[in-house]
């Protein structure tokens, strides 16, 4: 979160091509989170999100650029279709269960994080364990399964040097030393592939099926007093010492976390920097023929209203306030025009931003300069093979000009176009490549033109492959 705008939008350039205007406004709202951070806490209060809207046709980088943001700004944050989302009173999604996701995105972060802190402690308790699997504790009795807590408490005590005979005594100090060996052994790696015998613990917990509208929390409810009565399963698993250690760790960390501190720490973590992507906003625009699934299209967006002005949502892990919650909105309005949203609606995403159509020079950027490019990425597919695949500038430039063009003459799709024509590019080859291993093949102009170019002059060919 301590990145400046500046070095959001380099990270954002290598993986998105162009719509500088969007990474500008995106980055700027992130910093702004940091910012709020650092004033005073009676300013921060008043210092409200300034919620974006992107408008631009599909395919233009809208829902990459949340994707890659999502990676680079460890906050709290999800990307929801608008669509999944149902009025109060129709089969579908609750809009208030947006809140919670986010809450349950920045459980996920706050409890990487504590583990981490604890991860030391929780590897050398576990390999305590796996020295006690391997060499089970000394005796001076044989101990039975049935032996409860205080009865180990006294045997703890019957163990006692002063207690023991000689020949125990002998047996204790042999027992120890085998115990050290064990344990150089396992912090050397020598143990790996040693068998333990490990037993789990988990609880039938039946699935609630229906997905009541508007009963999404009672649901979660019911779902967690099933979890506490619900009879336990133990299983018992033959593991690797490899293996064991690494479910080991995972249980002693568990056992080492405060789960309440750990709540409380991802509300507050939510509220002040979680973001929420809400993506083809522009489908939840009704249309003039109210009918069928449009009559609950402008409910959705009374019910979004409160969320993104500012309201309390209650989760699981207690209330949450969207205040200060960041929203970040997408979409083509290919149909409908962002004024076509309920006039509240717009005012709360005060910061608009245009995304530009693709040209022909952005799809050869597209095919060239991102980290993961579709060209890198055949090339990587291709090796697996022994095939080697090189593409030359001009067989770039005449990819980039059929899907140029087929944007134009039919459905524009934007940089999706660029799938379906690599994929009918490289089809014989990708089918061919296992018999073709120690090859390097060269994918001119002519190599482009002699796969694509009779599907694109025949319109009604090219409207049902691409």
């Amino acid at each position: 979160m301590e990145l400046t705008p500046r070095q959001i939008v380099a990270e954002l350039d290598k993986h998105i091509v162009g719509q500088d205007d969007a990474k500008r406004s995106v980055a700027i709202a992130v910093r702004n989170r940091w910012r709020r951070q650092q004033v005073e806490e009676s300013m921060k209060k008043e210092i409200s999100p300034k919620n974006i809207m992107m408008i631009g046709p599909t395919g233009v980088g809208k829902t990459e650029i949340a994707r890659r943001l999502a990676s680079l700004t460890g906050a709290p944050f999800i990307k929801i279709e608008a669509t999944k989302y149902t009025e109060v009173g129709y089969y579908g999604r609750d809009v208030e269960s947006m809140v919670r996701e986010l809450v349950e995105n920045a459980l996920g972060i706050v409890r990487t994080t504590e583990r981490e802190k604890v991860n030391e402690e929780a590897k050398r308790r576990a390999n305590e364990r796996l020295v006690d699997m391997l060499l089970p504790p000394f005796s001076s009795k044989t101990r039975r399964p049935s032996q409860d807590d205080d009865e180990d408490a006294d045997e703890d005590e019957d163990d006692d040097p002063e207690n023991l005979s000689d020949d125990e005594l002998v047996r204790k100090v042999r027992h120890d030393r085998n115990k050290e060996k064990i344990k150089k052994m396992l912090e050397d790696g020598k143990m790996e592939e040693r068998t333990v015998s490990i037993i789990t613990e988990t609880r039938a917990v039946p699935m609630i099926m229906g997905n009541m509208p508007g009963m999404e929390s009672m649901e979660m409810d019911f779902q967690e007093i099933f979890e506490k009565i619900a009879p336990k399963n133990r299983t018992k698993r033959e593991l690797t010492v490899k293996e064991a250690r690494d479910f080991l760790v995972e249980q002693e960390s568990d056992r080492l976390l405060n789960k309440d501190k750990i709540q409380s720490a991802a509300i507050e973590l939510a509220e002040n920097l979680g973001i929420i992507f809400i993506d083809e906003i522009d489908k939840i625009v009704a249309s003039e023929k109210q009918h069928g699934a449009d009559v609950s299209r402008q409910g959705v967006q009374r019910d979004l209203l409160p969320i993104v002005e500012g309201t309390t949502v209650q989760t699981k892990y207690g209330y949450v306030r969207t205040d200060h919650v960041l929203f970040v909105a997408a979409g083509a309005f290919h149909r409908a025009k962002p004024s076509d949203l309920m006039p509240e609606l717009q005012g709360r995403f005060p910061i608009r931003v245009e995304l530009k159509d693709l040209t022909k020079e952005d799809f050869v950027r597209i095919l060239t300069e991102p980290d993961g490019s579709l060209t890198k990425q055949y090339q990587a597919l291709m090796q697996t093979e022994r095939v080697g695949l090189q593409f030359e500038s001009d067989g770039i430039d005449a990819l980039a000009g059929y899907a140029f063009e087929i944007n134009q003459k039919m459905q524009n799709i934007g940089a999706r176009r660029l799938y379906t024509i690599m994929e009918r590019l490289l089809e014989e080859l990708s089918f061919d490549a296992p018999d073709r291993s120690g090859e390097t093949i060269v994918v001119n102009a002519d190599y482009v033109r002699d796969k694509i170019d009779d599907l694109c002059k025949d319109e009604d060919l090219s409207k049902f492959i691409l």
